[in-house]
């Protein structure tokens, strides 16, 4: 007859093993599982079944060791501001101009940053990504101490909606980073930022561009977007150190005004656009084939990066969606 510790015991290891994991060992598990339980009001089982099947991927590791930002811009922009994903934005653009001008008008984020922005991240729905995103969080979360507590919180986000939205973990797929759907939101934004854009009842951002189309504008505005202001402007520099007029690392926020800019030596390409030396602007650079490009860039530019803390990022979104608007 077993003793009550072995009952236990042996309980204990029947259900591990009904939930079999590739994490279930790792010493940070049982602590995200109490994080989870406290954040969200789950059940250990709840999680653990959540969690049953989840595995570790090696390759995300090695792709968030040389992620595409690190490329200069002239091999940067080759994966969007290219003919195919214009034709496939220009198309995109006519069949849910509806959906696109309501969302303007409703969050003041112009169609063509929206347009960019499901560009550059899913070529319009055709490339989502093809992970499982509980196994790339996890993999991330257990196995990329740099950010692990970000991507903890994320896999417990994803677990939490995966309930609320009665789907399970395992059916959901995305990026190697653990965003989903068209607008690749990450699983915490989901209900941060998601909006019921095509009015069925429900956000469903892996499968519904229109619900995609108002929750980009929703994020966007919540994240600061000034309506009816400018993006930035093409511009030329003529001073003798760069540095004084481009914006340091995450420091896009500190913006200053125009006209000091100006005495530093930058300022718009097109002689005919004209800045108030009072507008508050930023200046970056960016490494083209044929040499360094400076642009003038407004708050909203940085808006643009909170998606994506890149200034390329930022850049192709922008010329992207301009593109795209004037076809």
């Amino acid at each position: 007859m077993l003793k009550p510790f072995s009952i236990a015991v042996l309980c204990s290891t029947l259900l591990s093993q009904a939930y079999a994991n590739d994490f279930i060992l790792h010493p940070n598990y049982a602590a995200f599982k109490a994080n989870t339980m406290q954040k969200y009001g789950l059940s250990a089982e709840q999680i653990d079944s959540a969690m049953s099947g989840s595995k570790h991927i090696n390759r995300i590791i090695n792709i968030m060791s040389s992620p595409g930002e690190n490329k200069p811009w002239y091999d940067y922009k080759k994966n969007f501001l290219v003919e195919s994903t214009i034709q496939r934005g220009v198309r995109f653009k006519h069949q849910y101009h509806e959906a696109l001008s309501r969302a303007e008008q409703v969050y003041g984020v112009p169609q063509s940053i929206i347009l960019g922005v499901l560009g550059v991240e899913t070529g319009y729905g055709t490339n989502k990504g093809s992970f499982i995103t509980r196994d790339a969080l996890a993999t991330l979360a257990f196995g990329y101490p740099r950010r692990a507590e970000y991507f903890s919180d994320e896999l417990a986000a994803l677990i939490a909606w995966s309930y609320q939205d009665g789907r399970p973990t395992s059916s959901v797929v995305g990026s190697y980073a653990g965003a989903i759907g068209y607008p690749q939101f990450m699983p915490s934004n989901i209900n941060k930022f998601g909006v019921d854009f095509d009015a069925n009842g429900h956000v469903d951002l892996m499968n519904s561009p229109i619900d995609a189309i108002g929750s980009i504008a929703n994020y966007l505005a919540k994240n600061g977007w000034q309506r009816n202001q400018p993006i930035g402007y093409l511009a030329s520099y003529s001073g003798n150190n760069p540095a004084d007029i481009i914006a340091k690392p995450f420091e896009l926020g500190n913006t200053k005004p125009y006209g000091q800019m100006q005495q530093l030596g930058l300022q718009p390409l097109n002689p005919t656009i004209k800045i108030d030396a009072l507008d508050m602007v930023n200046g970056i650079q960016l490494e083209d084939s044929y040499g360094l490009i400076y642009y003038i860039v407004y708050p909203n530019f940085n808006v643009i990066t909170s998606y994506n803390n890149s200034r390329m990022y930022a850049a192709a979104v922008w010329l992207l969606g301009q593109e795209i608007s004037s076809r």
